[in-house]
């Protein structure tokens, strides 16, 4: 029996045609306008891009999806949450900068943009989910309040979880920083001494008594210290910060199951598109030669096998001269595209635990539209 239906367009276009004109048939073939939008809140949830990197999605992609659902009497807007790490996107005012300078505004892309957890990326609300490894999702306030979620994404490789497709768009992406927190460590805030100038801010915003002042300097805690990166938010001087020291293994699992939570209870749907493929997250403020040729676009209402067919497709491609996986691989084209791109890294367990929660199980039908 075949799997979700998974619509697929490539990058071709003829003269009179246009990459977002197939970007709306695409939408539209896979039943996009079947979703009940009237006088809904419709979240896009996409990446904005890190300041300097220049694979993100361009803003007119958006725009074709916010045009749809205002057709279908909606309410868009696109939105994102604020990072874990210090960059052009810590906090909403900075993020909305970033995304204004990467060329997201109202005109661009026919809507508003929202920054999901808000101002320091402390306003969000637990979702229940029965994981192996999360109990409780912590998602942007902003996404979780809207009645229908869009995740848009740009499907690319990734240095921890080795490729970054829907999957991860809705799990990372949609959680706030003590959601990020969770996914990435597993461990506690930690303090650089040099750049803290005592000024408290912290200390104020830790409800678990973790943080003190000593001699001018915060001091943390860790035995008292939950994780919940409510800290990081608040220092002005990015003294704070998180260890990255889960597994990439297991922060593929820890997203799978924030991406369930995140689609749970309320109609989805999922556009990925694959170009520009980089060998490393937009979250990087630069990027690298595509690996691979530009593909196509997808989607389906299925993330999982979205995320299959975009990782089958890209595996088929040949590889770029002078990438990063031509260098990796010494120019013999490798059985595993993601892996050798990121050495040490097994995207795979992106759908070895997906099927275990039973988040489906991949299969899909490849629908090909002109």
């Amino acid at each position: 029996m075949p799997g979700s239906k998974v619509y697929f367009t490539d990058m071709r276009c003829k003269l009179g045609d246009s990459l977002p004109s197939k970007l709306g048939r695409v939408v539209r073939a896979a039943g996009i306008e079947t979703i009940d939008m009237e006088k809904k809140f419709v979240a896009i949830k996409m990446h904005f891009g890190e300041y300097g990197n220049l694979a993100f999605l361009r803003p007119n992609y958006a725009k074709v999806i916010a045009d749809i659902v205002k057709e279908k009497g909606g309410m868009p807007f696109l939105t994102d949450c604020n990072t874990l790490y210090p960059g052009s996107r810590k906090n909403a005012l900075e993020h909305l900068d970033c995304a204004n300078m990467n060329g997201f505004s109202t005109i661009s892309t026919g809507c508003q943009i929202i920054i999901g957890d808000g101002l320091r990326g402390t306003d969000d609300v637990e979702i229940p989910i029965d994981g192996r490894y999360v109990r409780a999702a912590k998602i942007g306030r902003a996404i979780a309040d809207c009645d229908v979620l869009i995740s848009l994404t740009h499907f690319k490789g990734h240095e921890v979880t080795g490729m970054g497709g829907a999957i991860k768009n809705l799990a990372m992406g949609c959680a706030s920083r003590r959601g990020k927190m969770e996914m990435h460590s597993n461990g506690t805030a930690h303090l650089d001494a040099d750049k803290c100038i005592g000024c408290g801010r912290c200390l104020k915003s830790c409800a678990q008594g973790a943080i003190a002042i000593v001699d001018r300097k915060a001091s943390i805690d860790e035995g008292k210290c939950v994780g919940c990166g409510r800290c990081i938010g608040m220092c002005g001087t990015d003294a704070i910060f998180a260890a990255y020291d889960e597994d990439g293994s297991i922060v593929d699992c820890k997203m799978v199951e924030y991406a369930a939570a995140v689609v749970k209870d309320r109609p989805c749907f999922h556009v990925s598109i694959i170009c520009d493929v980089s060998p490393f997250c937009d979250c990087q403020g630069g990027n690298d030669v595509p690996i691979v040729p530009n593909v196509g676009m997808l989607a389906s209402f299925d993330p999982y096998a979205l995320d299959k067919a975009c990782v089958d497709l890209v595996q088929e491609q040949p590889m770029i001269p002078g990438s990063r996986l031509f260098d990796n691989s010494n120019g013999v084209k490798p059985d595993d595209v993601f892996g050798c791109n990121q050495p040490g890294t097994r995207w795979q367990s992106h759908f070895e635990h997906a099927e275990a929660m039973g988040f489906g199980d991949g299969s899909y039908e490849l629908i090909r539209v002109s």
